[in-house]
């Protein structure tokens, strides 16, 4: 089935981080519209998963594994996208390392009580506990990788004067919703302000980047996050969510999809959140 909000026959989109979750989702919906897609993950299982529905839509699929982190990886990544499909259109950072730890279980928990339960005001204690490596973990991954993928995508797009990078941020990095996750939150602002200074530099050469900040994905981690903390502190969470409830996975793909089409957005950050944040 074709999306009807874009069409990108002809174009070639590269989807990090797409072995599961939206990621997947954004691959399959992008072929959905025409484009044809490679992708990447260090999941190798989840990833094939991707690459059999993104076949399914009749577009040509490229799945091979990378670490974003590494650059000399991204270097081949993107040396095989052009061995096999001749150039890329399409960039969309969406690889990174998400705060889904039972120590991050913890800590959201300890946040979201204090949002929404009467208890006394004081420090959370959170940034204080994080390790030299674990702050640099989400760095490696959230930031530099998507600066190495972002760097090789420009040598292609530049020159052709036609390309479109969408990062994927997150509520984290335009507000404190994820006070519980600061080395994450700090990445996803880095995500932000990295969007808004390479879109003013290469506008002008019909390249647009602009970025999603989606809130929460009704994945299946999210899902086993709610049945572990029970009824009660899920309560709590939809206290801070007017709409109710996640955005499917389906909902934050298509805007992604929008954003590499055919438009005239120069860095700007997209955020369907369900009123989280407004």
């Amino acid at each position: 089935m074709r999306n009807q909000n874009q069409n990108l026959e002809g174009r070639v989109a590269l989807v990090t981080g797409a072995g599961r979750g939206m990621g997947g989702a954004i691959a399959i919906d992008l072929a959905k519209a025409g484009a044809h897609v490679a992708i990447c993950d260090i999941d190798m299982p989840a990833l094939e998963e991707t690459r059999i529905g993104v076949e399914a839509t009749g577009a040509q699929c490229l799945a091979l594994r990378c670490d974003v982190s590494s650059s000399s990886e991204v270097t081949e990544l993107f040396e095989a996208i052009v061995e096999r499909f001749g150039t890329l259109h399409i960039l969309v950072n969406n690889a990174a390392l998400v705060p889904n730890r039972p120590v991050d279980t913890e800590r959201r928990n300890k946040h979201y009580a204090y949002l929404t339960m009467p208890v006394p005001r004081q420090s959370l204690g959170f940034t204080r506990s994080i390790s030299d490596d674990e702050w640099h973990r989400y760095w490696d991954v959230n930031v530099h990788g998507l600066f190495y993928c972002t760097r090789e995508a420009l040598r292609l797009m530049e020159p052709q004067r036609d390309g479109k990078i969408v990062n994927i941020a997150s509520i984290a990095g335009i507000s404190a919703m994820s006070a519980h996750s600061p080395h994450y939150s700090a990445t996803k602002g880095a995500v932000i302000a990295f969007t808004k200074s390479v879109a003013a530099e290469v506008a002008g050469a019909n390249v647009f980047v602009n970025a999603m900040a989606p809130g929460g994905v009704a994945t299946p981690e999210f899902t086993k996050y709610f049945e572990t903390v029970g009824e009660e502190k899920s309560n709590q969470f939809w206290q801070i969510c007017p709409a109710g409830r996640l955005g499917t996975m389906q909902e934050y793909a298509s805007t992604v999809t929008y954003l590499a089409g055919d438009h005239y957005l120069v860095g700007q950050v997209i955020s369907p959140n369900g009123g989280v944040v407004i």
